[in-house]
């Protein structure tokens, strides 16, 4: 059984939501914050990036910097909370891409009792550092993504709000279509709450260090004290609206060996076959392409190589990193070794074979995306997947919808 509730979001006015929101300040370049900061008095990077802030260690004087900036915001007009507690209906449409879930309070119970689950480890310092932010700021502007299993009853309810006038509604610079409705209507509030506590489960997309840290908050305020810390906001999409994609692998030098060299040792477990300039897009699982002296190679797991019925080991990123990476080309840790990188697969191959021709790298690997079923299926057997083993959209802006904790 799954609770989740509806809240008083903190939000900006209509006529100023597309100037507030915004992508994560890491997503930007120092230049690219700059010209934001200095150009749009209204953005919300002036409350999690201040500029006066900005050269502080991540640390209770940073925080109280990002917390003083909200409350300003506020005492200007560019926040104000709702009246009344709802639940936000957002669609996002990116390319052909549509995406559309409710943003709601979801029970950290729920993620301490496994319903919520995981498909990722946690790093403790990052947990204590993002708890510690929660709790000085009183806010979080960031939602995790969460996927369930797909129900009409909602699609009937969200669907009829689709047509009518929404909240918000505004493209931003990456050609992004944002919208935004409350959801106030008693019974629909009602039924969307019920059939929430029919799941069974939840699955994180995204943020799990956001879920660890709200845990590690709720715990550490403890339940006896008034306040919205026992809950924390997530974007709840069905895991057909969902988009995985892969992340693919970038590998500097090739561990002193030769291109025939890395081509016969790769023989010896995979199927290889020669492409030439041809791309070479993975078209079904255990399939990976490679890159590498300006000529595509398919590679295939021969049978026996991989378990098919280990969660873990019947990832691709995993065979990979099992049979390629770790034998052929000395990459032993994906997480600690400078001489990986990872490109998103939104870039596509031809990111992947830029990166190469420019000389930055000297090898490039394509995966497959993985399902839904398989993050499922890592996250029921309570293991974690290999580093960046996806890139899942959609991706929120911050700033649009903000939970107050300490209310």
């Amino acid at each position: 059984m799954i609770h989740i509730k509806p809240f008083k979001a903190i939000r900006p006015p209509r006529d100023k939501a597309y100037l507030v929101a915004t992508r994560s300040y890491l997503s930007y370049s120092e230049e690219e914050l700059d010209e934001k900061l200095d150009n749009n008095p209204y953005t919300f990077l002036h409350v999690i990036n201040p500029t006066k802030a900005r050269s502080l260690p991540f640390g209770k004087e940073k925080y109280e910097a990002v917390k003083k900036c909200f409350h300003k915001f506020s005492d200007a007009g560019v926040f104000a909370q709702d009246k009344k507690a709802n639940y936000y209906l957002y669609r996002q449409q990116k390319g052909a891409n549509e995406y559309v879930g409710l943003i709601a309070a979801v029970a950290v119970q729920d993620y301490v009792e496994g319903r919520i689950k995981k498909h990722e480890n946690t790093l403790t310092q990052r947990e204590k550092m993002f708890t510690d932010y929660l709790e000085t700021t009183g806010f979080n502007a960031e939602p995790v993504l969460l996927t369930y299993q797909d129900d009409l009853e909602l699609n009937k309810i969200f669907a009829a709000y689709l047509p009518t006038r929404s909240e918000y509604e505004f493209t931003s610079t990456d050609k992004v279509l944002h919208q935004l409705w409350l959801i106030e209507d008693e019974a629909h509030l009602s039924t969307i709450t019920d059939r929430f506590s029919k799941q069974e489960a939840l699955y994180i997309a995204d943020g799990h260090h956001r879920s660890a840290s709200s845990s590690q908050l709720a715990k550490r305020i403890g339940a006896e004290k008034a306040g919205d810390h026992q809950y924390f906001m997530a974007f709840l999409i069905g895991e057909e609206q969902m988009k995985v994609y892969e992340f693919n692998r970038l590998i500097k030098g090739s561990n002193g060996k030769s291109v025939p060299e890395i081509l016969a040792e790769l023989k010896r477990n995979f199927l290889v076959e020669p492409k030439g300039k041809e791309a070479c897009q993975p078209e079904k699982l255990h399939e990976i392409s490679m890159y590498i002296a300006g000529n595509w190679y398919k590679l295939v797991p021969q049978t026996g190589t991989f378990d098919p019925q280990d969660p873990i080991g019947n990832l691709d990123a995993e065979i990979l990193s099992q049979r390629i990476l770790d034998p052929v080309l000395g990459i032993k840790n994906l997480k600690t070794d400078k001489r990986a990188s990872f490109l998103p697969g939104t870039d596509g191959l031809e990111g992947l074979k830029n990166a190469v021709d420019r000389g930055e790298y000297d090898v490039a690997f394509a995966l497959y995306p993985i399902s839904v079923n398989q993050i499922k299926r890592v996250a029921d057997a309570q293991k974690a997947m290999p580093p960046k083993s996806t890139y899942i959209e959609p991706k929120l802006r911050s700033g649009l919808i903000v939970y107050p904790i300490g209310e």
